[in-house]
């Protein structure tokens, strides 16, 4: 695609969360240091919330992998689950075998019998769930039945739930209270400002290895801000098509028409009721469609490969 173009070793702005691109943005530091401190002191349950695209998963796969060796975690990145669903997922990832035609006390008890287990080696047992908002609410009652056992001063089993604000919607539902008294932290993820993500897109060009200052300047910045709120997954998005269209055109800098281009063609972004947009738009010998058709042309023909 345009790897050689600007001189980066792989793709600066996909969408899966990587770990190896984490900028430590003030808001992200922040919910890591809640998770942290309310792990160590042994807290039951923990919430963290944002909108689509702020980095929850990010953060949560950044939690996995700096946890010290006296946890044990379990991951559920996807939890549309049955209660007996969740107890089999809760289990596996404890390496608690469930003997075939055991009912769901059995699976709560063996479960319970290995948190005394973890316990016992004075370890803290941590299950991890993405997109908690997916949860039905009878899984959510189970969850809370698993998490019962506990010693005289702790929970044998600590729950870190990341969801969208729907997730804060449902705990208010009178029949999940006694779960919503059991959070004793919460944190909710903010946007980034304008200058944060100025930083955030110079961050990630580094990290892919662009080494030359200015791609992408404070004006284009401050544009993809207004259409993006400061959510870096649209962030991201922007920026991609935005270095897709400099590299058809040949150029080694992002313009403010790349980014407007790169605006007007994301269905999320934010569009821009200014005048000088829609006529410098209307006006253009080419759309966005007709800019990538001509990105892909080029592709095709002076490159054998193409990354997706």
């Amino acid at each position: 695609m345009y790897l050689y173009h600007f001189g980066i070793k792989e793709l600066p702005f996909t969408l899966t969360p990587n770990t190896s691109y984490y900028f430590g943005l003030p808001s992200h530091k922040e919910a890591i240091e809640v998770l942290s401190t309310a792990l160590r002191s042994g807290e039951g349950f923990i919430k963290v919330t944002g909108e689509v695209g702020t980095g929850k998963t990010l953060i949560c796969r950044k939690l996995l992998n700096e946890l010290p060796d006296g946890f044990v975690t379990a991951y559920i990145p996807n939890p549309y689950l049955s209660p007996a669903e969740l107890r089999r997922a809760v289990a596996a990832e404890l390496s608690v075998e469930l003997p075939e035609g055991s009912d769901q006390q059995e699976f709560t008890q063996l479960i319970q019998q290995r948190l005394i287990e973890i316990h016992k080696q004075h370890k803290n047992a941590v299950l991890i769930i993405d997109e908690a908002q997916a949860l039905p609410d009878e899984s959510i009652e189970a969850l809370r039945l698993m998490t019962n056992l506990e010693t005289e001063s702790q929970k044998l089993l600590q729950v870190v739930l990341f969801g969208q604000p729907e997730l804060d919607q449902k705990l208010r539902q009178p029949k999940l209270r006694q779960l919503l008294q059991r959070i004793t932290f919460s944190y909710k993820l903010k946007l980034m400002n304008a200058d944060q993500l100025y930083q955030y897109v110079r961050h990630r060009m580094a990290v892919a290895g662009y080494r030359i200052e200015g791609l992408f300047s404070p004006e284009c910045c401050q544009l993809m801000h207004k259409a993006s709120g400061g959510t870096p997954r649209i962030v991201n998005v922007l920026c991609h098509k935005a270095l897709m269209l400099a590299y058809g055109e040949g150029v080694q800098k992002i313009s403010v028409e790349h980014v407007k281009a790169a605006i007007e063609d994301t269905e999320a972004a934010k569009k821009m009721n200014r005048k000088g947009w829609f006529s410098w738009f209307s006006n253009s010998l080419f759309t966005a469609a007709s800019v990538f058709a001509a990105v892909c042309t080029s592709i095709s023909a002076s490159h054998t490969g193409w990354l997706p």
